[in-house]
C-alpha cells in the first residue's frame, strides 16, 4: 500500500493548525487544579470554548538502586488511590510548590515519601501529561545512589507502603493490575530509553 494514501497535510508546517487565545475566564479552582473556560479562533475563523485544567508541574521519580546479591531494584510505593477506587503501585510523585525549582521538588518528595535521599538525580524527560485538556508538564528524574534517612513524612491523608521490586518485574508487569497507571508507563518509556545507553541499569 503507498504509504501517501494516509498523508493529509505537510509534515513541516504547522501554522495553520494553531488556534488562537480569545478569551480565558476561571471556573473552579481547587488545592491541586483549576478550571478556566477558554476562547479560542481557528485559522480558518471557526471559535470555540473549551475547557483547560491549570495545574502546577509534577514530577515523577524512579529511585533505582542494586541489591546485596546485585539485582535490580525500583523503590515503588503502593497506595490506594481515590480517582481510580484502587490500590495501585506508582514511583514517588508529586507537585512542584510555587517557587520551587523541579530537581528539588524531586528530592523533596523521595524524601517525604520513601525516607531516602539520592547522591545523583538525572532529569529524563520533561512531557505534556496530558495535552489535550492539561497546560502543565510533568518531569521525571532517575535517583541514584540512594541511603534511607529517615522515616516517612506523609500528607495528613497519605498511606504509603514502600517496597523494593525488582526492574524485570515491573517492566514485565507494567499496564496490567497494581501497574494500571498511566504515568508510570511514560516514566519506564524514558527508562528503557535509556537503557539504551545504560545496560547496567537492568
Amino acid at each position: 500500500m503507498n504509504k501517501t494514501l494516509f498523508d493529509r497535510g505537510n509534515p513541516k508546517e504547522t501554522k495553520h493548525l494553531v488556534w488562537k487565545t480569545v478569551s480565558r475566564e476561571p471556573s473552579f479552582t481547587c488545592p491541586i487544579f483549576s478550571l478556566e473556560n477558554v476562547v479560542r479562533e481557528s485559522s480558518d475563523g471557526r471559535k470555540g470554548t473549551f475547557v483547560s485544567v491549570h495545574s502546577p508541574e509534577w514530577v515523577v521519580v524512579l529511585p533505582w538502586f542494586r541489591d546485596e546479591e546485585g539485582v535490580a531494584r525500583f523503590i515503588i510505593e503502593q497506595q490506594y488511590r481515590h480517582g481510580s477506587d484502587s490500590v495501585t503501585r506508582e514511583f514517588p510523585a508529586g507537585l512542584v510548590e510555587e517557587g520551587e525549582k523541579a530537581e528539588l521538588a524531586a528530592s523533596r518528595e523521595l524524601k517525604e515519601e520513601t525516607g531516602a535521599v539520592a547522591k545523583k538525580l538525572t532529569l529524563l524527560g520533561n512531557v505534556s501529561p496530558n495535552s489535550a485538556f492539561m497546560d502543565n508538564r510533568q518531569n521525571f528524574y532517575l535517583a541514584e545512589g540512594l541511603e534511607l534517612v529517615s522515616g516517612q513524612s506523609l500528607d495528613p491523608n497519605e498511606q504509603i507502603d514502600v517496597l523494593s521490586v525488582p526492574v524485570q518485574e515491573v517492566i514485565e508487569n507494567m499496564g496490567y493490575g497494581l501497574y494500571d497507571n498511566g504515568i508510570m508507563m511514560m516514566a519506564l518509556g524514558f527508562f528503557l530509553r535509556l537503557t539504551k545507553e545504560r545496560k547496567d541499569l537492568l
